[in-house]
């Protein structure tokens, strides 16, 4: 009888240590800009704009404390440095996220996306264009019948976070 409950303890206590895991350490493929995007010279900076998972807690100092937030993010270089924190919010009556200018090259964005805590994604800034990252879960893309396994980069569950970057620049 002891070793029944001893065995049905133990094999809740796995179960619910499952539970409180999270999914923290994903890593996507690079994120590039769109590919029909105009070319610019090599000197332009890029910009980059991250929908992350919105914020789990309300800002009671913002300008509409029920509006969701986006969380902050991190940019590191390609050797782990890092390059900014991001807060990501735009302060505008959209509250859009905040549109950061970088030099064209390769970087490291950690962030939180919806359902898999904080994730890794590789992405390429190229010179004058965008590149937009969706990690907030379920984003309405214009021509969501463009993407394709060839071209898009996606979370586990399907989610497109954004084109695939073929090239790196240097």
């Amino acid at each position: 009888m002891k070793l029944n409950l001893l065995v049905a303890v133990g094999g809740i206590g796995l179960l619910l240590s499952g539970c409180a895991t999270s999914k923290n350490g994903t890593v996507l493929d690079r994120v590039g800009p769109a590919p029909a995007s105009p070319a610019f010279s090599a000197d332009a900076p890029g910009t980059l704009l991250v929908y992350s998972a919105y914020e789990v807690n309300a800002d009671f100092n913002s300008r509409d404390p029920h509006r969701p937030h986006y969380s902050n993010y991190r940019i590191l270089s390609t050797d782990g440095n890092l390059l900014q924190r991001v807060h990501n919010n735009s302060g505008t009556l959209l509250q859009r996220p905040t549109e950061v200018n970088l030099p064209p090259g390769t970087y490291s964005i950690v962030a939180r996306a919806n359902g898999y805590g904080t994730v890794t994604v590789p992405v390429l800034i190229a010179p004058g264009q965008e590149t937009i990252l969706h990690l907030e879960g379920g984003a309405k893309w214009p021509n969501p019948k463009a993407f394709n396994p060839a071209n898009d980069v996606r979370l586990p569950d399907g989610d497109i976070v954004g084109w695939k970057s073929p090239v790196a620049i240097k």
